[in-house]
This record gives C-alpha cells, structure tokens and sequence, in this order.
C-alpha cells in the first residue's frame, strides 16, 4: 500500500475524476474537501449557544470563550470550522433561528459565492514627473511606445494616469491633469492595440474626456467618493475600480490605523457597492489600496485575506508594484522590488485576485502564466 498526501482542492477533483466517481459524487465530495474558517465579532450569546450545537449535529465546530455556555457575557466573538458543505447546510439552517443568527445565514451563503474570472494584467502607464517609480514615468512619445511594449509583452489592460497619488504628493489642477494625458489617450483611440484603457482619475474632466474617446474602465483612487463619477462612468458603459484609501495621498501615511482592516475595507466596499449599482454601474472592480493609508500589517492582512471580498461577486485588482511595503520586510530601493512584487501578486492571484496592477509587465506575464500552468496541473 502507498500514500500520498494531497494539497489543493484542486487535486481532489483530478484524483476523483481518475478514479472513475461519477460526477455528482464529485461535487458532493469536493466540498467536502474545501475547509472553511470564520471569525464571527460581536455575536449574541445566545446564538452562539445555538450555531454551537448546529454546528456540531452536523460534523462541524464553533470556538468560543469559556464561559459562552453559562452565558457569562452578552456578546462573544467566536470561529465557526467547517467544510463548504457544513456551511451551504447552517446558511440554510440558521435561517430560521433567533438572536440575529438570521443575517449570518445570509452572509455565509454570500461568502460560498466564488466567482471564476481570467487573470489579468494590468500595465502602469504614469503621464507625470513624480510618481514614485522613476521607470513608469512617460512622456507622450516615449508612452505610446510603453504601451505597444507592454501590450507585446502580455498586458490585458493599460492604465494612464495623469497625477502622482504616491504618499505626500502635492494635487495638481485638473487642467494639468488633463493636458499631460490628453495627448497619449488621443493617440492610443487611434490604434487597434486589442487591450482595455484605464483612466486613473478621481477628476470629472479627465475621466469624461477619457472614457468619451473610448477608455472602458476608470479607475477612481477615492472609490466614488464623487457620485458625478457614478454619473460619467454610467452614461458611457464604463467598469469601475471602487478603490479603497483612508485619507488623502499627502497625508495617509500619517499614522493610518484600523482596529479590523479587513472588516472596515469589506464595509466600504458594502456603501460604494450600493452607489454604483444606484448609478447603473454593474461592472465593478474592486481594489482594497494596498499602500494607500495603510500600515506594513494592514497590507498584509488584506492580500492575505483578499477572499473576504469575493462575496460581492465582483473581480478583484491588486496593486503591491515596488511598493514601500517591500523595503519594509527587506530594505530596497525602489529599483530592486521587482521579486518582492512578484511574491506578493503571486500570493494575491491565489487568494483571488483576478487583476493584477504592475510596472513589470513581461515579468508577470511568465510569472502568471507558471503559475496557471501549476494550478491546471492533473495529478
């Protein structure tokens, strides 16, 4: 007798399938394969008491404080561990309980969404003199030609920015703004290059100009925060990128903090969500702003945890290019984060990411595509 054991839910699937199990018993037992952890805050004594024993009668588990069963407290925080199948099964089973143990059905039967898009990538065009990486920085010659580069190399997507949003930069006027990228958007309309535009801007003279010349996706930093952007976006079909930051470029840096990153980005998503729909946006992208007002742990926590944010079904856009975040885990300058960048989008793709936001297009290309080559692996 021999044994292996197995390390992805994606080799369960490929082991049954040589094994000849039909394929109903295939879906049934691959859930059965996928572990599900959930941090519950702030959750009534009550039910905890309640999903406690649901939980168990079906083969899964919760943790709770000592103390929940004598109901020492009104409110524990607790981890409920199951299969995907305990879980589909108590998102139905809690509907009908008390103590708000209603809501939690509702939400765990939003996280059992999981939404397969492509990977793509997405290449940094920076129409500036200060953006923080000197090598993505373009004049309008030298960026069309960045651009027919990049689209050689493997980018799905361009994005062009006409304004710095590194930590401490200065605003400029709109008028600025637009003149630095005015040239390159009229430029690039008239070429069949087969990849998606981006605009970068959170300003409505930029974006109107863009997206009227056939950008298809804006890219606002302050995720909506201007519903006259919902207005612009929807009158011209456009996707969305809700980015999430806490403050202002010049002064985010200063001391960020969160007492739940991953809740609070989760919550902003929630609000900005429900003003684009408002709008007629149903193409929305999701970025939570790595780098953007947050501490070394936060962007951590928030690639590491990107699949909170799969429950709005929407994709995901990750951008850690050659960013501070690296210096901070290893000393480099700029120039030198390129292998930090790749472990973090790799990192980002498996926790899924569906976008990925780089410098580096060639670079990730190979790394991406290595990846999906391990990934589609049949054992």
């Amino acid at each position: 007798m021999k044994i292996k054991r197995l390390s992805m839910q994606s080799d369960t699937r490929a082991v049954m399938q040589k094994l000849g199990v039909d394929k109903p018993g295939i879906a049934i037992m691959e859930k059965k394969s996928e572990i599900c952890l959930f941090h519950i805050q702030n959750m009534h004594v009550g039910a905890a008491n309640i999903l406690k024993q649901d939980a168990l009668s079906i083969g899964a588990d919760l943790a709770v404080p000592n103390g929940t069963i004598t109901c020492e407290f009104k409110e524990v925080d607790a981890l409920l561990i199951g299969t995907r199948k305990h879980i589909e099964i108590l998102s139905r089973k809690e509907l009908s309980q008390p103590y708000g143990l209603k809501n939690l059905a509702k939400e765990l039967k939003r996280y059992l969404k999981t939404p397969k898009y492509p990977i793509k990538i997405m290449g940094i065009i920076n129409a500036t003199d200060d953006s923080f990486y000197a090598g993505s920085r373009f004049k309008e010659d030298e960026a069309v030609e960045a651009i027919k580069k990049m689209v050689a190399d493997g980018a799905d997507i361009i994005d062009i920015g006409g304004m710095s949003s590194r930590p401490g930069s200065e605003e400029i006027a709109p008028q600025q703004e637009l003149a630095r990228v005015k040239p390159i958007i009229d430029a690039v309309t008239q070429m069949d290059l087969g990849v998606k535009f981006s605009i970068d801007t959170y300003r409505e003279e930029v974006a109107e100009y863009a997206l009227s010349r056939g950008f298809q996706i804006l890219n606002d930093i302050t995720g909506l925060e201007n519903e006259n952007l919902a207005k612009i976006a929807a009158k011209y079909n456009a996707s969305v990128v809700i980015m999430h930051m806490q403050g202002r470029p010049k002064t985010m840096q200063q001391n960020p903090y969160y007492r739940d990153v991953v809740v609070e980005v989760s919550e902003f998503f929630a609000q900005r969500i429900e003003i684009a729909l408002k709008y007629g946006i149903n193409d929305i992208i999701l970025d939570p702003g790595i780098g953007f007002g947050k501490r070394l742990e936060d962007n951590l926590a928030l690639i590491k945890h990107l699949k909170e944010f799969q429950k709005f079904g929407y994709e995901i856009l990750v951008g850690a290019s050659r960013k501070s975040l690296i210096d901070k885990i290893t000393p480099s300058p700029v120039q030198e984060r390129l292998p930090g960048t790749l472990a973090l989008h790799l990192l980002a793709v498996n926790e899924g990411a569906t976008i990925i936001r780089c410098h580096d297009v060639k670079e990730h290309h190979q790394a991406i595509r290595v990846y999906e080559a391990i990934e589609r692996t049949n054992i």
